[in-house]
């Protein structure tokens, strides 16, 4: 009995999709950012926008959905 995931490609196939789509999701990140009138890290962190910082996580968890289903296929 062989488990699939102890395989070596296996595991490199995994840690290449993650880091490709980390990469991706912060690409698209970057580009939200910039594409904004305002600052998101100063309004969230230094401003305390409590509903921006919401709006920023529902953005976070809608491209990291995009991205695992991407990878996913």
């Amino acid at each position: 009995m062989e488990l699939e995931w102890l395989k070596p490609g296996a595991f490199i196939g995994s840690i290449v999709f993650a880091l490709i789509g980390v990469l991706v999701f912060w690409l698209c990140f970057v580009i939200i950012d910039k594409i904004t009138p305002y600052d998101l890290w100063g309004e969230i962190v230094e401003k305390q926008n409590v509903a921006l910082g919401m709006v920023v996580a529902a953005m976070c968890l809608g491209i990291s959905i995009i991205v695992a289903a991407a990878i996913h296929g």
